[in-house]
């Protein structure tokens, strides 16, 4: 496999002490250690491949997921576990100035989609997942944040100005916010082992310690080869998102930058100290920055503070951005300065050049699809796209806003693309201010 990051970055450093782990065991899947033909042969076994196994063996097909670590090993055992719209980083306005009124409609109706689907899954198959909040509220972090939050208020949520947020138990330096009705917050651990669980019930064969080595080409579809054995198969969806790798195939290769986040979770907190900070609600929130900070007070009534930011991966960058974090997290919540962090840890988001995600066929390549590029949100999105990877490999009719379809260019220079990060986060800090 070749990566864009240092070796550092898929070690299992960055996520030593990920709160999930510590909620849930992990199943034992088994190593691949012989031939199996298959229909559809996955590679990722995070939302989107899962995802896409258990929709094609409930349609009755015979799939394989190939993971190349254990179950909830990347970015879906490790996230902030926000269940929320979103997968593009464009606005409204933004979509629909480039793909037109029509199709940016269609992909935010995706969005509210990709969340109900999870909704409908875990009561489909009796996952508890931990579940909580009504929706998400986005905080505003300046007064132009929330002068903008009131230009751009949808009326299907609802606005909060500064001297509401106390009373809805919303404590900190905010100037304001807004609620969105749609989302909730999970355990993301608990839901994807639920996934792959029912993804087996159904025949489906999940595979961990099974790193794919070499895509072959065969007359009648693939052949991936692993340490230990190989899959033939006729089509070949590659779900890796941003732990993939530049020639798995290569027409991945500069259509992705994998992109830090980092998340803590507290001790369980007192009522007391909840009514200190005058934080007591359960809603999940993040802020108005674009390098946002995203945080929910779980069911246990630990809490979960997280943030994007991270460029390097390496012991001293990680112990410089888990560092950040902390400060970040004890300055906006100065009440819990004093409690104690138990957990944190970090992992790669992955973005494209366009700013949506993709699902769809690799192009010149028939019986290969990929998704990817969730942009932070791949919870929802993720399992959306899985679904319609499942679809598109059937046959089956899949009507994907065409943000969705289109092809991510690739970014500027190659392998060495990680250079336009720096910059460009220097130019959102600067936004944020």
């Amino acid at each position: 496999m070749r990566r864009i990051f240092s070796e550092y970055a898929y070690s299992p450093a960055p996520r030593a002490g990920c709160w999930w782990d510590e909620t849930i065991a992990a199943p034992d899947w088994p190593e691949l250690e012989s031939d199996l033909p298959v229909d559809v042969a996955i590679i990722g076994g995070g939302f989107t491949g899962v995802s896409a196994a258990l929709h094609l063996a409930r349609a009755g097909a015979s799939v394989a997921v190939l993971e190349a670590e254990t179950p909830g090993w990347g970015a879906s055992g490790r996230n902030g576990g926000f269940c929320c719209l979103g997968g593009s980083k464009l606005s409204e306005p933004a979509l629909s100035r480039r793909y037109g009124t029509a199709d940016a409609q269609a992909y935010l109706q995706a969005e509210k989609d990709a969340v109900a689907l999870v909704a409908d899954l875990l009561a489909e198959y009796g996952i508890d997942a931990d579940t909580h909040s009504r929706g998400e509220t986005q905080l505003a972090h300046s007064h132009r944040a929330m002068a903008r939050l009131r230009r751009t208020a949808d009326a299907a949520g609802q606005l909060h100005e500064k001297h509401e947020l106390p009373d809805l138990g919303l404590g900190g330096a905010f100037f304001g916010g807004y609620t969105t009705p749609i989302g909730f917050g999970l355990n993301p651990r608990k839901y994807l082992f639920g996934l792959a669980d029912a993804a087996r019930g159904m025949g489906a064969h999940l595979f961990q310690h099974s790193m794919v080595q070499r895509i072959g080409k065969t007359a009648s579809g693939f052949e991936l080869t692993t340490p230990r054995g190989q899959v033939r198969a006729s089509s070949l969806l590659v779900c890796t998102n941003g732990y993939s790798s530049e020639d798995l195939p290569s027409w991945m290769a500069a259509r992705y930058i994998p992109a830090q986040s980092t998340a803590l979770v507290t001790r369980p907190l007192t009522d007391a100290e909840l009514q200190a900070q005058g934080w007591t609600s359960d809603q999940m929130a993040y802020d108005t920055r674009n390098l946002l900070h995203y945080f929910r007070l779980m069911p246990d009534r630990r809490f979960l503070f997280g943030m994007r930011g991270g460029l390097l991966s390496s012991p001293r960058a990680e112990k410089r951005i888990r560092g950040k974090a902390r400060r970040d997290f004890r300055r906006m919540f100065p009440g819990w300065a004093s409690v104690e962090v138990t957990n944190i840890w970090s992992g790669m988001v992955c973005l494209t050049r366009d700013l949506v995600p993709f699902a769809g066929p690799v192009p010149g390549q028939a019986g290969l699809y990929a998704g990817f590029a969730y942009h932070g949100n791949g919870v929802a999105m993720g399992t959306y796209c899985g679904r319609a990877l499942a679809r598109l490999a059937l046959g089956q009719p899949v009507a994907l806003p065409a943000p969705l379809t289109e092809a991510p260019r690739c970014f500027p220079l190659g392998r060495w693309r990680r250079a336009v990060m720096p910059p460009a986060y220097a130019l959102l800090a600067l936004a944020d201010l």
